[in-house]
């Protein structure tokens, strides 16, 4: 009970010198002033004023509010790809000014003020930026995560581009490396696109592909084979003749019942 009404005494002091406050804060966030105003323009994010908020949370044990403040934060940080050093800068900036303003409120304001009072002052304050900061940058993390899932759920989907053409048929064309993982995420999305769209014959084009490991051959004739038994026809076009040669020397073959054409232009005129 002690404690919290310190805390508030303090706040109050903070807040009755608030424009020194300020100063003292710019005067300890040296790298960070000049980015104030640009910070302000790209997140829409008030530094001078955020930080009055974690003070008002940190001095009156506002935790719930503390912790919510913080996941805000991070993400409007993560979101705008801010510079955490910035960030770690203006706390640590804010956590040294409020120390400087609780010196000054011990010496001008409260002389009575005890050893074990500073102690148990100290410890809660410390302790609840701490909070804050661990809250951000967990919030921070996990935005960023959620992100770069998204964006890899992006790029799977352009990988692999399924084309209808008619309500049965649809092209798959492939472009630039094949690899054993990007054949199991084809795999994956033709099976899926199959069901959903009923598809019942894929052109598979593989003239943008150049090379293929042996793995990437095994791995492609059992995407040819998942699709058979969802009674859908692969056409395969566009083979280039060095990975036909490669697949004659590794004895690799398609499915018997697997039509190959020379070109897409010839598969779009047979099937339009």
């Amino acid at each position: 009970m002690v404690n919290k009404v310190i805390d508030t005494r303090v706040k109050q002091f903070i807040d009755d010198n608030k424009e020194a406050f300020e100063r003292q804060l710019l005067i300890e966030a040296v790298n960070v002033n000049d980015k104030i105003e640009s910070i302000l323009r790209i997140g829409n994010i008030n530094l001078i004023e955020n930080a009055h908020k974690l003070v008002a949370y940190v001095s009156e044990a506002q935790r719930e509010e503390l912790v919510a403040f913080a996941n805000q934060e991070g993400v409007a940080w993560a979101k705008h790809s801010l510079t955490l050093a910035f960030k770690l800068e203006w706390v640590s900036a804010i956590r040294r000014t409020m120390w400087t303003f609780i010196e000054r409120y011990i010496n001008e304001a409260d002389k009575t003020f005890t050893m074990p009072e500073f102690f148990e002052l100290e410890k809660s304050i410390n302790e609840r930026l701490d909070l804050f900061l661990n809250a951000f940058f967990l919030r921070y993390s996990s935005y960023k995560d959620e992100q770069i899932s998204a964006q890899k759920d992006l790029v799977e989907d352009l990988s692999v581009p399924i084309i209808p053409i008619t309500a049965t048929t649809c092209i798959l064309p492939l472009i630039g490396s094949l690899d054993y993982s990007r054949t199991t995420i084809i795999q994956e999305k033709v099976l899926y696109e199959i069901s959903r769209l009923h598809i019942q014959t894929l052109i598979l084009d593989l003239s943008g592909i150049a090379d293929m490991e042996h793995e990437v051959i095994d791995n492609l004739t059992k995407v040819i084979d998942s699709t058979k038994l969802m009674g859908c026809q692969t056409v395969i076009t566009g083979l280039r003749p060095d990975v036909v040669r490669k697949m004659a020397s590794l004895g690799s073959h398609f499915d018997a019942e697997t039509k190959t054409l020379g070109t897409l232009q010839r598969a779009l005129q047979f099937y339009l």
